[in-house]
């Protein structure tokens, strides 16, 4: 089993990467899990059509957790599973992550489904204990950082890198890659090859900003579903087989 945690900025598109990455992969046959780690909850959304997955945190909250309820299959095959988070205002977001993966482990998700690959899709501008759960809980081993040049995303891919480097030599998740999504400011490659050869980690992809990506964000799709023979569902497709390659089977 393939274990990624994707982090990245907040509004970086990390959450389409990885769905786009979840759909490919799908679409190639194997069994795949997406679990969003945002407190909006909207990591899956492209796989269900717009229909929000209930949280696990809410149905442990009202006492109705449990793995059907928990976990849908999108559209696309993929397997959708979101944390949540508290109210705003009235709780920790990280714990909730914390609590969200305790208790998928409890009810044995992985050993039921059997997921050949899990994605999780991680907000990467606060790397705080739960949001760090993916990294040092033992649940994701690679670890690939999508930030563009611009510099509060490359700000945050720094700290993001920072924080794994300081888990070296205990086992935990290691950063396997950057992926590039381009948003064509100046100097852009540059700044990201820089970041990448300071953490050590190679630039997987360079994502091309194409209107037809967000096209199908806002119809509530993949661009691989709404458009599969275009060039950026190719490079989503490449970007799939690429993060094969390089992750570690676990």
């Amino acid at each position: 089993m393939k274990r990624i945690a994707i982090y990245g900025k907040g509004g970086i598109g990390k959450s389409t990467v990885t769905s786009n990455v979840a759909a490919a992969l799908a679409a190639d046959g194997l069994a795949v899990m997406q679990i969003g780690c945002d407190p909006k909850a909207d990591s899956t959304l492209l796989h269900t059509i717009g229909v929000p997955t209930p949280t696990i945190l809410s149905l442990l909250r009202d006492g109705n957790f449990s793995l059907d309820r928990a976990v849908r299959r999108g559209s696309d095959g993929v397997l959708c599973a979101e944390c949540g988070g508290p109210p705003p205002g009235t709780g920790c977001a990280g714990r909730g992550v914390v609590a969200a993966f305790e208790a998928l482990a409890g009810a044995k998700a992985f050993e039921i489904y059997r997921p050949d690959v899990v994605l999780y899709d991680v907000l990467g501008d606060v790397v705080c204990g739960g949001f760090a759960m993916p990294l040092r809980g033992g649940y994701a081993k690679d670890v690939f950082i999508v930030t563009s040049g611009e510099k509060m995303s490359l700000y945050a891919a720094a700290n993001i890198s920072l924080a794994l480097a300081s888990f070296k030599g205990r086992g935990y998740a290691t950063l396997t890659g950057f992926i590039g999504n381009r948003r064509d400011v100046e100097g852009e490659e540059a700044a990201i090859a820089a970041l990448a050869a300071e953490a050590g980690a190679p630039v997987v992809a360079m994502l091309a900003r194409d209107p037809l990506i967000a096209a199908a964000d806002a119809a509530g799709t993949t661009t691989l579903c709404m458009a599969p023979e275009s060039p950026a569902a190719a490079a989503f497709v490449a970007l799939a087989k690429k993060l094969m390659e390089v992750s570690t089977d676990a």
